[in-house]
Protein backbone atom coordinates (compact mmCIF):
# COMPACT_ATOMS: atom_id res chain seq x y z
CA UNK A 1 0.00 0.00 0.00
CA UNK A 2 3.03 2.28 1.14
CA UNK A 3 5.40 2.39 -1.81
CA UNK A 4 9.39 3.43 -1.34
CA UNK A 5 9.33 7.28 -0.71
CA UNK A 6 12.51 6.60 -2.56
CA UNK A 7 10.85 5.28 -5.65
CA UNK A 8 7.93 8.22 -5.46
CA UNK A 9 10.80 10.90 -4.84
CA UNK A 10 12.61 9.65 -8.10
CA UNK A 11 9.52 9.38 -10.04
CA UNK A 12 8.60 13.01 -9.38
CA UNK A 13 12.33 14.50 -9.92
CA UNK A 14 11.72 12.59 -13.57
CA UNK A 15 8.16 14.44 -14.25
CA UNK A 16 10.69 17.72 -13.69
CA UNK A 17 7.69 19.76 -12.96
CA UNK A 18 7.79 23.16 -11.80
CA UNK A 19 7.64 24.16 -8.27
CA UNK A 20 4.05 25.48 -7.28
CA UNK A 21 5.27 28.06 -5.51
CA UNK A 22 4.58 32.14 -3.98
CA UNK A 23 7.59 33.67 -4.49
CA UNK A 24 8.73 37.15 -2.73
CA UNK A 25 11.96 39.12 -3.85
CA UNK A 26 14.01 41.88 -2.79
CA UNK A 27 16.70 43.45 -4.95
CA UNK A 28 19.48 45.38 -4.40
CA UNK A 29 21.37 47.38 -6.29
CA UNK A 30 25.00 47.03 -7.83
CA UNK A 31 24.82 43.20 -7.65
CA UNK A 32 25.84 41.51 -11.10
CA UNK A 33 25.02 37.86 -9.33
CA UNK A 34 21.80 35.75 -10.06
CA UNK A 35 19.21 35.81 -7.47
CA UNK A 36 19.93 33.46 -4.75
CA UNK A 37 16.68 31.14 -4.65
CA UNK A 38 15.26 29.72 -1.01
CA UNK A 39 12.82 27.28 -0.11
CA UNK A 40 11.18 26.35 3.29
CA UNK A 41 7.96 24.59 3.96
CA UNK A 42 5.46 26.44 5.72
CA UNK A 43 4.07 24.85 9.06
CA UNK A 44 0.29 25.81 8.01
CA UNK A 45 -1.16 26.46 4.75
CA UNK A 46 -3.70 29.17 5.58
CA UNK A 47 -2.49 31.99 3.47
CA UNK A 48 -0.85 33.71 6.31
CA UNK A 49 2.87 32.51 5.58
CA UNK A 50 2.99 34.19 2.46
CA UNK A 51 3.12 37.79 3.98
CA UNK A 52 5.71 36.03 6.75
CA UNK A 53 8.15 34.96 4.14
CA UNK A 54 8.35 38.57 2.76
CA UNK A 55 10.68 39.86 5.61
CA UNK A 56 13.15 36.66 4.97
CA UNK A 57 13.66 37.66 1.59
CA UNK A 58 14.65 41.23 2.67
CA UNK A 59 16.82 40.40 5.58
CA UNK A 60 18.99 37.60 3.74
CA UNK A 61 18.76 40.14 0.70
CA UNK A 62 20.37 43.19 2.48
CA UNK A 63 22.80 40.72 4.88
CA UNK A 64 24.21 38.67 1.47
CA UNK A 65 24.31 42.13 -0.76
CA UNK A 66 22.13 40.66 -3.67
CA UNK A 67 18.98 39.21 -4.51
CA UNK A 68 17.46 36.87 -2.74
CA UNK A 69 13.63 34.69 -3.25
CA UNK A 70 12.02 33.44 -1.68
CA UNK A 71 9.11 30.45 -1.91
CA UNK A 72 7.10 28.35 0.34
CA UNK A 73 6.99 24.41 -1.24
CA UNK A 74 3.20 23.07 -1.38
CA UNK A 75 4.59 20.14 0.63
CA UNK A 76 7.97 17.96 1.88
CA UNK A 77 8.60 16.31 -2.07
CA UNK A 78 8.33 19.82 -3.54
CA UNK A 79 11.32 21.14 -1.54
CA UNK A 80 13.55 17.93 -2.46
CA UNK A 81 12.86 18.04 -5.74
CA UNK A 82 13.63 22.36 -5.82
CA UNK A 83 16.88 21.20 -4.69
CA UNK A 84 17.27 18.17 -6.44
CA UNK A 85 16.64 19.89 -10.16
CA UNK A 86 18.52 22.87 -9.20
CA UNK A 87 15.54 25.18 -8.53
CA UNK A 88 17.02 26.04 -5.05
CA UNK A 89 19.98 26.89 -3.56
CA UNK A 90 18.75 27.08 0.15
CA UNK A 91 16.44 25.21 1.88
CA UNK A 92 15.33 25.00 5.61
CA UNK A 93 14.73 21.78 5.52
CA UNK A 94 12.72 19.49 7.68
CA UNK A 95 14.68 16.71 8.73
CA UNK A 96 13.37 14.00 6.74
CA UNK A 97 13.30 15.99 3.33
CA UNK A 98 16.64 17.58 4.18
CA UNK A 99 18.25 13.38 4.34
CA UNK A 100 16.52 12.81 0.86
CA UNK A 101 18.32 15.67 -1.03
CA UNK A 102 21.35 15.05 0.67
CA UNK A 103 21.17 11.37 -0.41
CA UNK A 104 20.56 12.26 -3.73
CA UNK A 105 23.37 14.69 -3.32
CA UNK A 106 21.58 18.00 -3.44
CA UNK A 107 21.95 18.88 -0.23
CA UNK A 108 24.09 20.22 2.45
CA UNK A 109 23.74 21.09 5.81
CA UNK A 110 25.88 24.17 6.95
CA UNK A 111 23.61 24.87 10.34
CA UNK A 112 20.69 23.38 12.33
CA UNK A 113 17.94 24.73 14.30
CA UNK A 114 17.89 25.34 17.91
CA UNK A 115 14.44 24.63 19.40
CA UNK A 116 12.53 25.57 22.38
CA UNK A 117 12.89 22.32 24.55
CA UNK A 118 9.35 20.80 26.58
CA UNK A 119 8.84 19.06 29.41
CA UNK A 120 7.29 15.39 28.66
CA UNK A 121 4.98 15.28 31.37
CA UNK A 122 3.27 18.57 31.14
CA UNK A 123 3.12 19.22 27.74
CA UNK A 124 4.77 22.88 28.12
CA UNK A 125 7.63 24.77 27.28
CA UNK A 126 10.37 24.87 29.55
CA UNK A 127 11.89 28.20 30.19
CA UNK A 128 14.98 28.56 29.25
CA UNK A 129 16.28 25.20 27.86
CA UNK A 130 16.42 24.33 24.12
CA UNK A 131 17.13 21.72 22.06
CA UNK A 132 18.83 20.16 18.79
CA UNK A 133 16.31 17.67 18.63
CA UNK A 134 12.36 16.51 19.62
CA UNK A 135 10.20 13.52 19.55
CA UNK A 136 6.91 13.01 17.70
CA UNK A 137 3.47 13.21 19.59
CA UNK A 138 0.23 11.20 18.58
CA UNK A 139 -2.15 13.18 20.17
CA UNK A 140 -6.11 11.87 20.98
CA UNK A 141 -9.23 13.82 22.97
CA UNK A 142 -8.58 14.17 26.20
CA UNK A 143 -11.81 11.88 27.44
CA UNK A 144 -10.22 8.77 24.99
CA UNK A 145 -10.32 5.78 26.57
CA UNK A 146 -6.87 5.21 24.47
CA UNK A 147 -3.94 4.68 26.97
CA UNK A 148 -1.11 3.16 24.95
CA UNK A 149 0.35 3.08 21.38
CA UNK A 150 -1.44 -0.41 20.53
CA UNK A 151 -5.13 1.01 21.43
CA UNK A 152 -5.05 2.84 18.32
CA UNK A 153 -5.99 -0.25 16.57
CA UNK A 154 -9.15 0.03 14.63
CA UNK A 155 -8.43 3.89 15.06
CA UNK A 156 -8.41 6.45 12.44
CA UNK A 157 -5.63 8.38 12.55
CA UNK A 158 -4.23 11.89 10.29
CA UNK A 159 -1.30 12.10 9.39
CA UNK A 160 1.03 14.41 7.77
CA UNK A 161 3.19 13.44 4.20
CA UNK A 162 5.12 10.48 4.08
CA UNK A 163 8.03 12.44 3.79
CA UNK A 164 7.43 14.12 7.42
CA UNK A 165 9.19 12.86 10.19
CA UNK A 166 7.32 13.30 13.16
CA UNK A 167 3.62 13.57 11.00
CA UNK A 168 4.74 10.14 9.61
CA UNK A 169 7.72 8.76 9.88
CA UNK A 170 8.66 7.72 13.57
CA UNK A 171 4.88 7.16 14.48
CA UNK A 172 4.30 4.57 11.79
CA UNK A 173 7.94 3.00 12.02
CA UNK A 174 7.30 2.78 15.93
CA UNK A 175 3.75 1.42 15.54
CA UNK A 176 5.55 -1.27 13.30
CA UNK A 177 7.89 -1.96 15.66
CA UNK A 178 5.20 -2.75 18.04
CA UNK A 179 3.89 -5.18 15.56
CA UNK A 180 1.24 -3.20 13.93
CA UNK A 181 0.29 -3.80 10.83
CA UNK A 182 -0.49 -0.30 9.37
CA UNK A 183 -1.82 -1.19 6.43
CA UNK A 184 -5.22 -3.26 8.08
CA UNK A 185 -5.02 -2.42 11.83
CA UNK A 186 -5.45 1.10 11.49
CA UNK A 187 -6.53 3.53 8.84
CA UNK A 188 -4.17 6.29 7.82
CA UNK A 189 -5.58 9.86 5.92
CA UNK A 190 -2.90 12.46 4.92
CA UNK A 191 -4.09 15.99 5.73
CA UNK A 192 -2.20 19.29 4.33
CA UNK A 193 -0.63 21.02 8.20
CA UNK A 194 -0.81 20.38 11.70
CA UNK A 195 -4.04 22.53 12.30
CA UNK A 196 -6.05 20.36 9.80
CA UNK A 197 -4.85 17.51 11.94
CA UNK A 198 -5.92 18.89 14.87
CA UNK A 199 -9.23 19.98 13.47
CA UNK A 200 -9.83 16.38 12.49
CA UNK A 201 -9.53 15.08 15.71
CA UNK A 202 -11.50 18.04 17.92
CA UNK A 203 -14.39 17.68 15.69
CA UNK A 204 -14.26 13.71 15.90
CA UNK A 205 -13.56 12.70 12.39
CA UNK A 206 -9.93 11.04 13.52
CA UNK A 207 -9.57 9.61 17.22
CA UNK A 208 -5.86 10.48 16.61
CA UNK A 209 -3.04 12.68 14.94
CA UNK A 210 0.48 12.28 14.47
CA UNK A 211 2.11 15.44 14.91
CA UNK A 212 5.46 17.47 16.66
CA UNK A 213 6.17 17.59 20.34
CA UNK A 214 4.66 20.84 21.40
CA UNK A 215 2.04 21.33 18.53
CA UNK A 216 -0.68 22.08 21.30
CA UNK A 217 1.74 24.93 22.28
CA UNK A 218 2.78 26.00 19.14
CA UNK A 219 -0.75 25.64 17.43
CA UNK A 220 -2.57 27.36 20.23
CA UNK A 221 -3.18 30.51 18.59
CA UNK A 222 -5.25 29.22 15.79
CA UNK A 223 -7.93 27.90 17.81
CA UNK A 224 -9.22 30.91 19.66
CA UNK A 225 -12.57 28.91 20.80
CA UNK A 226 -10.53 25.96 22.51
CA UNK A 227 -8.02 25.36 24.83
CA UNK A 228 -5.60 22.31 23.17
CA UNK A 229 -4.14 21.66 26.40
CA UNK A 230 -7.38 20.72 28.01
CA UNK A 231 -8.88 19.25 25.09
CA UNK A 232 -6.42 17.34 23.83
CA UNK A 233 -3.76 14.76 25.31
CA UNK A 234 -0.67 13.07 24.71
CA UNK A 235 -1.20 9.52 23.78
CA UNK A 236 2.53 8.49 22.62
CA UNK A 237 5.80 10.14 22.47
CA UNK A 238 8.13 8.69 19.88
CA UNK A 239 11.23 6.89 21.32
CA UNK A 240 13.31 8.24 18.35
CA UNK A 241 14.39 11.68 19.28
CA UNK A 242 14.36 13.92 15.58
CA UNK A 243 16.98 16.22 14.65
CA UNK A 244 15.98 19.51 14.11
CA UNK A 245 15.59 21.49 10.45
CA UNK A 246 18.42 21.88 8.39
CA UNK A 247 19.90 25.42 7.08
CA UNK A 248 21.15 23.16 3.73
CA UNK A 249 22.77 24.23 0.62
CA UNK A 250 23.79 23.07 -2.87
CA UNK A 251 26.92 21.03 -2.26
CA UNK A 252 28.94 22.91 -5.01
CA UNK A 253 27.63 26.66 -3.54
CA UNK A 254 30.87 28.81 -3.43
CA UNK A 255 32.29 28.44 0.11
CA UNK A 256 32.41 32.06 0.66
CA UNK A 257 28.77 32.36 0.03
CA UNK A 258 28.12 29.87 2.58
CA UNK A 259 30.01 31.41 4.95
CA UNK A 260 28.46 34.82 4.49
CA UNK A 261 24.51 32.76 4.94
CA UNK A 262 26.39 30.89 7.85
CA UNK A 263 26.75 34.33 9.44
CA UNK A 264 23.42 35.90 8.88
CA UNK A 265 21.52 33.19 10.19
CA UNK A 266 23.68 32.75 13.00
CA UNK A 267 22.97 36.54 13.53
CA UNK A 268 19.45 36.63 13.72
CA UNK A 269 19.09 35.89 17.43
CA UNK A 270 20.53 39.09 17.93
CA UNK A 271 17.67 41.10 16.34
CA UNK A 272 13.69 41.96 17.05
CA UNK A 273 13.51 41.06 13.17
CA UNK A 274 15.66 37.91 12.80
CA UNK A 275 13.51 36.84 15.74
CA UNK A 276 10.37 36.86 13.94
CA UNK A 277 11.50 35.46 11.00
CA UNK A 278 12.96 32.36 13.10
CA UNK A 279 9.01 32.08 14.53
CA UNK A 280 8.11 31.19 11.17
CA UNK A 281 9.65 27.53 12.07
CA UNK A 282 9.29 27.94 15.78
CA UNK A 283 12.97 28.23 15.58
CA UNK A 284 14.87 30.00 18.45
CA UNK A 285 18.70 29.87 16.82
CA UNK A 286 21.45 28.29 14.94
CA UNK A 287 24.30 26.00 15.65
CA UNK A 288 26.81 24.05 13.89
CA UNK A 289 25.38 21.19 12.50
CA UNK A 290 26.86 17.40 13.57
CA UNK A 291 25.87 15.24 10.03
CA UNK A 292 26.18 12.19 12.13
CA UNK A 293 22.65 13.39 13.94
CA UNK A 294 20.36 13.04 10.63
CA UNK A 295 21.12 9.08 10.26
CA UNK A 296 18.90 7.71 12.07
CA UNK A 297 15.83 9.14 9.67
CA UNK A 298 17.18 6.68 7.31
CA UNK A 299 16.75 3.73 9.36
CA UNK A 300 13.31 4.74 10.31
CA UNK A 301 12.06 6.04 6.88
CA UNK A 302 13.16 2.27 5.78
CA UNK A 303 10.71 0.41 8.42
CA UNK A 304 7.93 3.04 8.09
CA UNK A 305 8.10 2.63 4.26
CA UNK A 306 7.42 -1.22 4.55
Amino acid sequence: MFKSIKALLLGSLVLGSMVNAATFSQTVTAQDEEALEVQFVPTNNDGTMEARALPLAEYLSEALGREVNVTLATDYTTIVQAMASGQVDLGIMPPAAYVQARDLGSAKAILTSVLGKFDDETGLPLEDETTGSFQGEILVKADSDMQELTDLVGKKIATLSPNSASGYIYPVAEMINAGMDITKDVTLTTVNDIPSEITAVLNGQQDAAFVFEGARVVFSGAFPDNDLMEELRVLYLTEGEIPNDAIAVQPDMDEALQEAIKEAFLAMADTEEGVEIMSLWSHLGYTEVDEAIYDQIKEYTEIAAQ
